[in-house]
């Protein structure tokens, strides 16, 4: 019997939480946080991907942008007068996100075939 798999934003915030905690703590690589998010999809019901995407699409957006929010914060206040590569930094989350975009878009595709 397949093993349900809740799309709930909830239920994928505490997962998306989890892995970053896993790979803080160092249990786990980035290597295995990715198998483990492959393993996590292939047991979402095709029916349920598309919530699951966007859930998940707003999870990884709103916690880049509190890593985003406090490394900035940090650098004010510890008074670093580095120069921080303003031009490249913001283009990388939104990069980094029309990746996964497309990846789970590819992934929704081919499952439904």
């Amino acid at each position: 019997m397949p093993q349900e798999i809740s799309v709930s934003y909830q239920a994928i915030k505490s997962k998306v939480y989890r892995l970053i905690d896993a790979l803080v703590v160092g249990e786990k690589s980035e290597a295995e946080v990715q198998e483990s998010v492959r393993r996590w999809w292939s047991l979402i019901h095709p029916a349920d991907r598309p919530i699951a995407q966007k859930y998940l699409l707003m999870v990884l957006g709103r916690s880049n942008s509190a890593l985003d929010a406090m490394g900035t914060e940090l650098l004010s206040v510890s008074g670093c007068e580095t120069v921080q590569p303003r031009m490249t930094e913001p283009l990388l989350p939104t990069k980094r996100m029309r990746l996964v975009e497309r990846t789970m878009k590819e992934n929704s595709v081919r499952t439904a075939i």
